[in-house]
């Protein structure tokens, strides 16, 4: 098996398209880091003195907002910001906190979804490929099992999809650190669970948002891979998995306005980060529930991918 997937990994990196991909991703993050620093010097970040009056008035107002909303969703988002500011004041932690390197990492982690159109390209095309160039047969006549073959693509782009979301995160901290500085002082993040309020170290929390945030990506690379595999169609398998990126959470966002059978979608689920820093999507959904649900999407989609890449006549 490490042999396959030492194989499978040299024909991802002796593709110029892999170089193209990490040099894009090196060459945006790197715009970004220039955009920020540029409104950052124009932007005069000062303190209100009455800050924790201004607080006081932003949750009694939020109270009655509180009182008003008609959905659980929208009560559960007022009880977490009333908590945050009330903690805020308790705790003299003030709301408006100098830009550095950590406030960089989070906001660089927007480009997971430019990391995701690049793995799920290697995702589509590694098992259609194979068809395309009729190297699939150099594979077979192998005496090895037809379900490691794929399980070593498959675990092959998963490590490729790590490699650059690592690489996304360390070289934000470190173009972080160099544009915006570290704290003065020890940063923690204010995180809201089960109605109540607790800091937790920065780093750990970035790392938990990442990783969290990389779930929508994981999913739609897994869909592309199950395509790629039952249609042995690569460009279909980019164009659907694509098409998904951009517009599933959307459309998913509408139904859900409406039926309340929108939460059994996968793109409903994918988001796990609405438990983190907000509100479920649609009432009544937890977090159990949509790693339930994903664990049954994931499933579905390799058995897909391996009952068909073992059964059909791959060798014709």
């Amino acid at each position: 098996m490490v042999n396959l997937i030492k194989n499978e990994w040299m024909k991802i990196f002796r593709r110029p398209g892999t170089i193209v991909m990490l040099a894009i991703l090196v060459l945006s993050l790197s715009l970004v880091g220039i955009v920020i620093k540029s409104q950052h010097n124009s932007m005069d970040i000062q303190q209100d003195k009455n800050w924790q009056q201004i607080l006081q008035d932003e949750n009694n107002a939020l109270k009655q907002q509180m009182d008003k909303s008609r959905t659980q969703a929208e009560k559960q988002y007022f009880k977490r910001e009333i908590a945050i500011n009330a903690y805020r004041i308790q705790h003299n932690i003030p709301p408006k906190e100098e830009y550095t390197v950590w406030s960089f990492v989070k906001d660089s982690s927007q480009l997971i979804m430019l990391a995701g159109v690049f793995i799920i390209i290697v995702s589509a095309g590694i098992v259609a490929s194979e068809f395309n160039w009729g190297t699939i047969k150099l594979l077979l006549i192998r005496p090895i099992n037809r379900t490691k073959i794929l399980l070593a693509k498959y675990l092959t782009v998963l490590l490729f999809a790590m490699l650059l979301i690592a690489i996304l995160f360390v070289l934000s901290s470190l173009l972080g650190a160099i544009l915006f500085g570290m704290p003065d002082k020890a940063v923690s993040y204010l995180n809201y669970s089960n109605g109540h309020v607790s800091e937790q170290n920065i780093v750990i929390h970035l790392l938990i948002y990442y990783g969290l945030s990389s779930i929508d990506m994981i999913m739609l690379v897994t869909m592309a891979f199950m395509i790629s595999a039952v249609f042995r169609n690569s460009s279909l398998a980019i164009g659907l998995s694509l098409f998904f990126l951009f517009t599933g959470a959307q459309f998913t966002a509408l139904l859900a306005m409406r039926f309340d059978w929108a939460k059994y979608i996968l793109f409903a689920n994918t988001d796990l980060t609405q438990y983190l820093e907000g509100t479920p999507l649609i009432e009544g959904m937890s977090l159990t529930f949509s790693i339930i649900m994903l664990a049954i999407y994931f499933i579905l989609f390799q058995f897909l991918a391996f009952y068909t890449f073992k059964k059909r006549d791959v060798a014709a």
